[in-house]
C-alpha cells in the first residue's frame, strides 16, 4: 500500500509522514536528496534551465514510484510526484520560466509515466493557511526558507486547493491543520489516526 502526504511549505508533511510511519509500523519514504546537474546553471539562468532542471527531478521522482510500487508492505511518502509537477512546475509555468512547448512537452512526459504506475492508495493533505505556514516556518528557523514571500506561499496554496479539488483523482483525507498541534498534543494526533482508520479499515 501506498500513502502519501501533500501539504505546502510548514504544513508539518514530514513531520506527520514520521509519526505515522512510528505509529503504523510502515516505512517512510522522504523525498531523495540528490545532486542536480542543473541546479547551478538554473540559478544563473532560470528561463533557459527550468525545463532540464524540471525534468531531471522529474525522472528521480518516478524512480522513487517504480521502487514504491516493487516494495511490500505500507510506504509512507513524504511529497509525491504528483505535487512537484501540479504545483511546483505549473507555478514555474505560470512565472514565465517554462515556455508553453516545454511544459507541454514536459506534461506528455509525466503522463506517460503515470499510465506505467498508479496513484497512491491514499493522499493525505494537510491544509494549512497562511498564517499557521508563516508561523510553522518561523518556528522551526530554517535560514533558506526566511526569505520567502507570502506571495510565493499564497500561489502554492492556491496551486494546492485546486490540485486536491480539480486535478487529483484518487482517494483524498483532507485533514485541516491550522488548530492542530499533532506533533505536542497526543489528543490532535489521535484525531488523524482516528480518521486514517476510517478511510483504510472502515473503522468507527
Amino acid at each position: 500500500m501506498h500513502i502519501g502526504i501533500a501539504g505546502n511549505i510548514g504544513s508539518g508533511k514530514t513531520t506527520l509522514t514520521g509519526m505515522l510511519a512510528e505509529h503504523y509500523g510502515w516505512t517512510p519514504k522522504y523525498e531523495a536528496v540528490s545532486y542536480n546537474p542543473y541546479l547551478e546553471d538554473y540559478y544563473k539562468d532560470i528561463a533557459r534551465w527550468s525545463f532540464n532542471l524540471e525534468v531531471y527531478f522529474l525522472e528521480q521522482r518516478f524512480k522513487d514510484v517504480l521502487e514504491i510500487a516493487k516494495t511490500d508492505g505500507v510506504i509512507i511518502q513524504d511529497r509525491t510526484i504528483f505535487e512537484g509537477v501540479y504545483i511546483f512546475v505549473a507555478n514555474n509555468y505560470a512565472m514565465g520560466n517554462l515556455s508553453e512547448r516545454d511544459f507541454r512537452t514536459y506534461m506528455d512526459l509525466f503522463e506517460l509515466m503515470m499510465s506505467l504506475v498508479k496513484a497512491p492508495d491514499l493522499m493525505i493533505y494537510l491544509k494549512s493557511s497562511i498564517p499557521h505556514l508563516v508561523s510553522q516556518i518561523q518556528k522551526r528557523g530554517r535560514d533558506y526558507e526566511q526569505s520567502i514571500s507570502i506571495d510565493y506561499l499564497k500561489g502554492l496554496n492556491d496551486r494546492y486547493d485546486k490540485f486536491i479539488s480539480e486535478d487529483y483523482k484518487g482517494k483524498v483525507l483532507v485533514i485541516d491543520a491550522d488548530n492542530l498541534d499533532f506533533k505536542n498534543r497526543p489528543e490532535d494526533f489521535a484525531l488523524i489516526t482516528d480518521r486514517i482508520d476510517a478511510e483504510l479499515y472502515g473503522l468507527f
